[in-house]
């Protein structure tokens, strides 16, 4: 079954699609945190970044790259906040790829996205040292 996201792509549901190329489209989401809340997803499924070939990250981020000066400009905003929910846990609601170019403005009271994840955990030198050799042996 595909996604809701697909649905969009292929003209089964309307969306205000904002741009579009040969493998991503980036449209405002139905749902918005701000206004010019867009969304930027490859054309086809993949669930998580994990999933995702490299030419089309390329072509992922290159959109994105594109659509963060536009979507502020278009509304005016200081800034953005640009992230990717990756997997359930991590609060990602539809299974097909979606980066948030989320619009932000001088007193929004939104936070940082280091307040996305609760209390920090404490950990010690050899538990970082563990995971950083962890991390950089998978890379």
């Amino acid at each position: 079954m595909s996604t809701i996201f697909t649905q969009i792509v292929e003209g089964e549901i309307p969306a205000r699609i904002v741009y579009e190329d040969e493998t991503t489209v980036a449209f405002l989401d139905a749902n918005p945190l701000a206004p010019g809340h867009t969304l930027v997803i490859p054309k086809d499924e993949y669930e998580r970044l994990n999933d995702v070939p490299a030419d089309v990250a390329t072509d992922l981020y290159d959109t994105i790259h594109r659509m963060v000066p536009a979507v502020e400009d278009a509304v005016d905003a200081d800034a953005t906040t640009v992230a990717f929910n990756n997997g359930e846990e991590a609060g990602q609601e539809v299974p097909h790829v979606h980066c948030h170019i989320v619009p932000r403005f001088e007193g929004d009271g939104g936070g940082p996205i280091h307040a996305v994840a609760g209390e920090a955990p404490d950990l010690d030198d050899d538990e970082l040292d563990e995971i950083a050799a962890g991390i950089e042996s998978e890379a």
